[in-house]
């Protein structure tokens, strides 16, 4: 598994935290940064997965709108945490992180939606961010 792989389960982790406890960001990455320090072996995964949640945190008005806006039939509150998390994550990438390929956005977070929530989630995931990129990366 590479780095940027780690650093997005990672992230994915710590957003779905947050958002299971209802804490901070902020909360969560305090621990997460603390962890990280004590076990060197993951460091290489820590600074992408700490962009990538930081971003989230502060973009999450305009990323929430987006999944919204695509998630045709689908509020927020409806889905998931963990397909939550998965959209909010992979959002950000496409929105923010252009040297991220759309493809390897959307397919990293198909594979953890397959791995980690419903049979139903990956092709929901699919379609959401692919509708999402066609706005963001046209």
């Amino acid at each position: 598994m590479s780095a940027r792989s780690k650093a997005r389960k990672r992230a994915l982790d710590m957003l779905y935290i947050a958002d299971v406890r209802q804490v901070p960001i902020s909360e969560v990455l305090g621990d997460e940064a603390r962890r990280a320090a004590a076990a060197p072996q993951r460091a290489s995964s820590w600074p992408y997965a700490e962009q990538i949640v930081r971003g989230v945190d502060e973009a999450r008005p305009e990323i929430d709108a987006l999944i919204e806006q695509h998630a045709v039939g689908w509020s927020l509150a409806r889905m998931p945490v963990v397909d939550r998390a998965i959209l909010r994550m992979a959002t950000w990438e496409l929105r923010e992180n252009p040297e991220i390929p759309t493809a390897v956005a959307i397919a990293e977070a198909m594979e953890l939606a397959s791995v980690l929530s419903t049979d139903d989630s990956a092709p929901f995931v699919n379609g959401v961010l692919g509708s999402i990129a066609e706005d963001v990366r046209a």
